[in-house]
């Protein structure tokens, strides 16, 4: 596993970077255009930006700002933009803006018609004045978009009935026309933590499940949700009895992959009372039931950010660990399905601040997407190019 990096935007070390400009990135969301350029979402000095690299991370694009003007951003954990791009070159940005009190969000897109030339102005996914977080935003093989966040539409009735509600709900809603619309959202599952990222894959097209943190009886441990057609709710099926209860927010979301042979791939933290750390499971019926948990990282460093992605015929995961003093990404890879792993290696590392690590693919090769502030935004290959 290659060390080697495409980099872009050197950083310099202060921590008070207020630019808005990428070196100032406090996130950075990546997404693999099916021409396999590179686009680029981030925030910076409370703004948006949107740019396009042709080699792949090396240069971009004089950056778009899809906010005119700073905007109250959400700064949450595990809060970033989305960006999706689709064969017909229409992409799509979206974000959470904070409305006030600071729990209160509201998910805001923009979409290009034109291949990024121009953006429309942000509009709001949905009606409503309850919070809205943690927008996930998801192309299936059709081109059709699913996004999916955390609302409290129904906390808030409940709250207005003076009725006893956990956690919040979780929102859909479809666009079919490259962003430019998007139907109504509806609710399609109630008492899921209302404070960590959902993660998405598609097992087929409009077929999409949905990895959360769900509330179990008030233990906030993950489940996997997975709608059929014309939306159908399927069974919410737990991943793992971690026993973490806990009357507050984690701030840690999932993640999740379904290969080309059906099997799903997770990975989440837990500071539950039954198991604490980091963790990977696999189902091979569909997502119903999960096999035994298996501890990823070194435990006393922190494990966390896991992100586990599906490429070819082989299984990338990825994560961060923090000693005290430095960040270190560690990757590791399957070549069986998540049977059995190769041994991890370090990738990357920072003494000062990083996003999280994210994992992209561009053809047969697996690539680390990583914001730091002493180093910039890079893309670290993986593994040499096949």
């Amino acid at each position: 596993m290659g060390t080697g990096h495409h980099g872009a935007a050197r950083t310099d070390g202060a921590n008070g970077c207020a630019e808005p400009t990428l070196r100032c990135a406090t996130v950075v969301m990546p997404s693999v255009a099916p021409d396999g350029a590179l686009w680029i979402a981030w925030t910076a000095a409370g703004r948006v930006f949107v740019s396009r690299s042709g080699d792949f991370g090396r240069t971009f694009a004089q950056p778009i700002s899809i906010t005119a003007a700073p905007v109250t951003l959400d700064a949450g954990a595990d809060a970033r933009p989305q960006i999706v791009v689709d064969r017909k070159g229409r992409i799509v940005v979206s974000y959470v803006v904070m409305r006030g009190d600071k729990y209160v969000g509201q998910v805001m897109v923009s979409h290009s018609a034109d291949g990024g030339a121009t953006f429309s102005p942000p509009r709001p996914i949905s009606d409503g004045v309850a919070s809205q977080r943690f927008i996930s935003l998801v192309l299936d093989d059709t081109d059709a978009i699913f996004a999916t966040w955390v609302d409290k539409r129904r906390l808030l009735d409940a709250g207005r009935a003076g009725t006893p509600f956990a956690g919040a709900s979780l929102a859909i809603a479809w666009s079919n026309d490259g962003g430019q619309t998007f139907e109504p959202a509806r609710m399609v599952h109630d008492h899921t933590c209302e404070c960590c990222r959902l993660a998405v894959a598609f097992k087929g097209p409009r077929r999409p499940a949905v990895l959360l943190r769900n509330i179990f009886d008030g233990e906030r441990d993950h489940a996997v949700l997975t709608l059929g057609p014309q939306d159908a709710v399927g069974r919410v099926a737990r991943v793992s009895e971690d026993r973490w209860r806990i009357d507050a927010c984690p701030h840690h979301g999932p993640s999740l992959a379904i290969d080309s042979d059906g099997v799903y791939h997770v990975t989440w933290f837990s500071g539950g009372g039954q198991r604490r750390g980091l963790f990977y499971a696999r189902s091979i019926d569909g997502g119903q039931t999960f096999s035994a948990p298996m501890p990823i990282g070194a435990a006393g460093r922190q494990p966390g950010r896991p992100y586990v992605l599906a490429n070819s015929n082989r299984l990338w995961l990825a994560w961060k660990e923090f000693d005290g003093e430095r960040s270190t990404i560690y990757a590791m890879s399957s070549r069986d399905g998540g049977r059995t792993w190769i041994d991890p290696r370090m990738v990357a590392a920072t003494d000062n601040y990083s996003d999280h690590p994210l994992l992209i693919a561009r053809g047969g090769q697996a690539f680390l997407s990583w914001m730091t502030r002493a180093d910039g935004y890079r893309v670290i290959a993986l593994e040499p190019k096949s």
